[in-house]
């Protein structure tokens, strides 16, 4: 697969009331997430740039290959775009099986090294056991994992995921979900990826999109965004951040494990995780309390000093956000305003936070 350097996507399309209007220059690797909440514009946006959809203006380049550009009046049509494309709903041939289903998607790439570019999806999705089986037959995990190996056979230079979860239980959407990390962290193939789901965004992302009524709300990647204090993705429940660490050391006795990233370190329930792996740590702010002097005697075993940086209202009347640097990394702690006021915390102060729970995203 090509590394490209960039994907330009600059848009305004109006549809009656709704108006699409974006400027975005993105990474040409990893997943870039389209993320808002339903009527934001995320679908549009990705059939903008899959050619199904043709905005009144429109710049959209792939690395160096341009497949619009109004202002010279270059429109690539869908099949000209070199591009795979996932939708929510599999669409496979129900009469064929799974085999053929992925050779009728080899069919349609005219590059050398198809037939290699096919037996890496079906190896890297974990599908060979499918071969033989009628695609009217396959879980809904199943058929998705068979959708993005067959996307991926064409060996487009961008691919497009069109909340590929949306359709499936929990169950199966736990059963898809490492596959698609290891997508991620295998393909140098970059990808966009729409969703309405945190969870997804905190799984998945490297980078990441926020549309609200058809314009981009904030961009960035994914760690630097959910750190913010005013982020608008990580509301009520979900608010927190995201910490890159790696597997550092084992405490057999005790079944932990401990993630050291810049900042500190984290003990977690130990799933042997290899060492030296790299993880990502989602750490809720409801799950963080602050103490100003170093916690004592007490059974929070997570303790990291930092220095507040900025406090903020937040959804609740009663609540505040509590934004804290330990280092080069951000944590975000819901309290009280009367801890506030008991405790005067003031940003500049250095304070000691305690991590109650940590969740493991590997």
């Amino acid at each position: 697969m090509n590394t490209l350097e960039t994907l330009r996507i600059c848009l305004k399309l109006e549809r009656g009331e709704f108006q699409l209007k974006v400027d975005l220059t993105l990474p040409a690797n990893g997943i870039t997430v389209l993320f808002g909440a339903s009527g934001s514009g995320k679908t549009t946006l990705l059939r903008c740039v899959a050619g199904l959809e043709r905005p009144t203006e429109g710049l959209i380049r792939v690395g160096q290959a341009l497949w619009q550009d109004s202002a010279t009046r270059v429109f690539a049509q869908p099949w000209q775009r070199d591009l795979g494309y996932v939708f929510q709903e599999a669409s496979l041939f129900e009469h064929l099986a799974v085999h053929e289903n992925l050779v009728f998607g080899q069919k349609r790439s005219k590059k050398a090294g198809s037939a290699k570019a096919l037996k890496d999806a079906i190896e890297l999705l974990g599908i060979g056991h499918l071969m033989r089986r009628q695609a009217a037959s396959l879980s809904g995990g199943e058929r998705q994992r068979v959708a993005i190996a067959r996307a991926l056979a064409t060996q487009p230079r961008l691919l497009l995921l069109d909340e590929p979860l949306a359709a499936l239980d929990l169950a199966r959407r736990l059963e898809i979900l490492p596959w698609l990390e290891r997508l991620r962290d295998e393909m140098s193939m970059p990808m966009l990826y729409v969703t309405h789901s945190v969870d997804e965004v905190a799984r998945l992302a490297d980078h990441l999109v926020v549309l609200d009524g058809g314009s981009v709300k904030v961009r960035g990647a994914v760690q630097d965004v959910f750190s913010r204090i005013d982020s608008p993705v990580i509301i009520g429940d979900d608010a927190g951040v995201l910490l890159h660490g790696y597997v550092r050391y084992r405490d057999e006795a005790w079944h932990l494990a401990k993630i050291e990233f810049s900042g500190g370190g984290l003990w977690v329930r130990d799933n042997d995780i290899p060492l030296g792996k790299q993880v990502r740590l989602r750490v809720l702010a409801r799950d963080v309390s602050i103490a100003v002097d170093e916690p004592r005697d007490t059974s929070i075993q997570n303790h990291l000093q930092g220095r507040i940086e900025a406090i903020a209202d937040d959804v609740h009347p009663s609540q505040a956000m509590v934004q804290i640097r330990c280092e080069e990394s951000i944590v975000l702690a819901r309290i009280t305003k009367r801890a506030i006021s008991a405790l005067n915390l003031q940003k500049g102060m250095t304070i000691w936070v305690q991590v109650k729970s940590v969740a493991v995203i590997e």
